[in-house]
């Protein structure tokens, strides 16, 4: 049986950031779609479901603190895990960033080992069933 590779969405309305990362992380194996603003981001989220969203805070349109609340209350996304890559090191939108949804905030310029480590950490993590109260529970609990 062949193993799907895993689906990111990366949304940077910096193109060559989108470029870069695009490639590289396909270097590695995963598949990727790109999107350029937040409204992009939540048709593409959709329509594709992706298994994990890097996400830009800075966005033209929908920023990416708002793509990531609606991301969690559409019912098809809420989901999916969320990097949020942000040029912000204040603790006000790092909390922020938390408060809208993200799982993981990646602060720019990110470290390609370091954020294909949070992309590994975060899938690995899909393996347990997140709750609407954003808890998460070990599937073996669960079942036991």
């Amino acid at each position: 049986m062949a193993i799907r590779a895993r689906h990111i969405l990366i949304v940077d309305d910096y193109a060559d950031a989108l470029d870069i990362w695009a490639l590289y992380l396909r270097s590695l194996g995963y598949d990727v779609s790109t999107a350029a603003d937040g409204a992009t981001a939540l048709t593409q989220a959709e329509q594709l479901r992706p298994d994990l969203i890097v996400l830009d805070l800075d966005l033209p349109g929908i920023s990416g603190f708002e793509a990531a609340k609606r991301l969690r209350r559409n019912p098809s996304t809420q989901d999916i895990p969320l990097i949020a890559a942000t040029g912000y090191s204040h603790q006000r939108q790092l909390a922020m960033a938390h408060d809208a949804g993200f799982d993981e905030v990646a602060v720019k310029p990110v470290d390609p080992d370091s954020l294909v480590e949070i992309i590994e950490r975060l899938l690995d993590e899909t393996v347990v069933v997140r709750q609407p109260n954003h808890m998460v529970m070990d599937s073996a609990q669960e079942n036991g």
